[in-house]
């Protein structure tokens, strides 16, 4: 996991790799949730227990490092 230098959190970059059009609404709902919008689209979140839920949730969307 990447150390976040402000907080001292733990983070993990997420990238969404697969259109959520054909998914699940609350699977869609979900990847908004996190902050995605556009294919290959990244955002860089904390490593918290709710957002490895979220992730896990749409594993087959999106790419996780760190």
């Amino acid at each position: 996991m990447a150390s976040n230098k402000k907080t001292g959190m733990n983070s993990v970059t997420v990238t969404l790799v697969k259109s959520p059009i054909g998914a699940k609404k609350d699977h869609r709902e979900t990847v908004r949730g996190l902050g995605l919008r556009k294919i290959r689209h990244t955002v860089q979140l904390e490593d918290t227990p709710s957002v490895r839920g979220m992730i896990d949730k749409v594993s087959y969307l999106v790419k996780v490092e760190g």
